[in-house]
């Protein structure tokens, strides 16, 4: 006999011990034990992602497409033609490439599949392509298939795709962060269209913020300065809006809240910057490019993002070093020095104290008079040494010291130029027999003009030499 849980009453255990001396009656024995009623439990359903939530199903259709419109003009005449070409999506977090790949499933009619490359490896490919060969086979109907991140795909793998690509087994739609240039190999970008997304804009995220109050029920309580400071907050992330909506949507709606209210609540998003990727090229690029067009806001803005994303000051010093000498030169002799300068009083400050002298370099190399005479003079001379081989230096400017080498004729008619008018002779000091080059071309800016000046006029003297 059992309790209710199905253990033995004290006089069977005793029994069983061997302690007590009575038997339970034989139809008690065989009596079997009663059970307790088993109940299956279920895990409590974890709500989804509002981001999640306002994606379209796969192959559908739903709100949430804001990503898709900034493609639309390529991608409705794709789908006009009858025709959708194997896509890379490239773009930024939260830019809408995994909804436009579920939206044009749907549109063309096609079945859905994605797989993530951060997840999957060979085995999850061929289980991909053998399912949509037999759903074709079945069905005559294509499969889009969304490679999520897809460059962390090897090139092996990424070659995986080309058979099932060409023969259209698969409408291929790949989604990346990196620059498919670099990250993706030349057969597979041969085969398909890249489609280049940028941010969302400030109209594509307040669409948002209206699909995410429709799915919740109620307008978020944001004053109309704070549903600003909200967008501003996601810079261009659509994902990151919707995530800090959520937070929002758990707090007292009674409550209006201001842009004030909004920072103590919520974390701004980081700023894109990767010290060794696409975004750090940018940079860098856009740094160089505004000193070199005489911009000092602008190019303390890309300084400044620079910093707040991570970046080595150490770094921007050498660029800002290299910008000195290729696009300033002899215009203004003092910003090659300067910036070295400010490069050593940032290793003996260290952060924050020595980024004033990164910046105060970045202004000065901004407001330079500009010029890469001495740059292009540089490459032209390294080029015309390659090109002339070991010509000798003429015997007039070689040294002496014995009387062999006198004999002869080293040092032969050498001119000393501080013996000459205006410390210039005009002598040759090219080879024998090398016609004269001329490299250097100072422009009229800044101490260049002066320098131009001078070397136009000693150009004359010795022209006046020659035969």
């Amino acid at each position: 006999m059992t309790d209710l849980f199905g253990g033995a009453p004290d006089a069977d255990r005793a029994q069983a011990s061997g302690r007590g001396p009575s038997r339970a009656p034989e139809n008690m024995r065989q009596q079997r034990p009663i059970e307790a009623p088993q109940v299956q439990r279920r895990a409590p359903k974890r709500p989804e992602p509002l981001a999640g939530t306002l994606r379209p199903p796969p192959g559908g259709h739903g709100p949430g497409d804001v990503g898709v419109r900034r493609a639309e003009g390529t991608l409705t005449r794709m789908l006009e033609r009858g025709t959708l070409s194997s896509l890379i999506l490239w773009g930024g977090p939260g830019c809408g490439k995994t909804t436009i790949a579920r939206l044009l499933a749907g549109r063309a009619g096609l079945f859905y599949s994605q797989i993530s490359a951060v997840f999957s490896g060979v085995a999850d490919l061929r289980r991909a392509f053998e399912e949509a060969d037999k759903k074709q086979a079945a069905t005559g109907k294509g499969t889009l298939l969304f490679v999520d991140e897809i460059h962390r795909f090897n090139r092996a793998q990424q070659d995986g795709f080309l058979p099932y690509v060409e023969r259209g087994t698969v409408v291929l739609v790949g989604a990346t962060t990196e620059n498919p240039s670099f990250a993706l190999n030349a057969a597979l970008l041969s085969r398909c269209q890249v489609l280049v997304l940028n941010r969302l804009d400030d109209a594509s995220l307040e669409s948002l913020l209206i699909h995410a109050e429709e799915e919740v029920g109620r307008p978020l309580p944001l004053d109309p300065e704070a549903r600003a400071s909200l967008r501003a907050m996601a810079d261009g992330d659509g994902r990151y809006l919707l995530n800090m909506v959520e937070q929002l949507v758990a707090l007292d709606p009674s409550k209006m809240l201001t842009p004030r209210d909004l920072a103590a609540i919520l974390s701004r998003r980081a700023i894109l910057y990767d010290r060794d990727r696409e975004e750090h090229y940018n940079l860098i690029s856009a740094l160089h490019k505004s000193l070199r067009g005489s911009d000092p806001d602008a190019a303390l803005y890309w300084f400044a993002r620079m910093l707040e994303g991570g970046e080595d000051p150490r770094y921007i010093a050498r660029r800002l070093t290299r910008f000195a000498a290729e696009d300033v030169g002899q215009a203004d002799p003092s910003a090659l020095p300067m910036a070295v300068a400010g490069w050593q009083t940032y290793e003996r400050l260290g952060s924050p104290e020595g980024e004033l002298a990164l910046a105060q370099v970045v202004v000065h190399l901004a407001t330079a008079p500009k010029s890469n005479a001495v740059y292009t003079a540089y490459k032209a001379a390294r080029t015309l040494a390659r090109d002339t081989g070991s010509l000798m230096p003429p015997s007039h400017i070689l040294n002496a010291p014995t009387s062999l080498m006198k004999d002869i004729g080293y040092g032969k008619g050498y001119e000393y130029d501080h013996d000459s008018e205006d410390a210039f002779s005009g002598q040759n000091y090219f080879p024998d027999g090398m016609p004269r080059a001329s490299l250097y071309h100072p422009t009229d800016r800044g101490h260049e003009g002066r320098i131009r000046k001078l070397l136009d006029m000693r150009a004359a003297k010795r022209a006046s030499r020659e035969p």
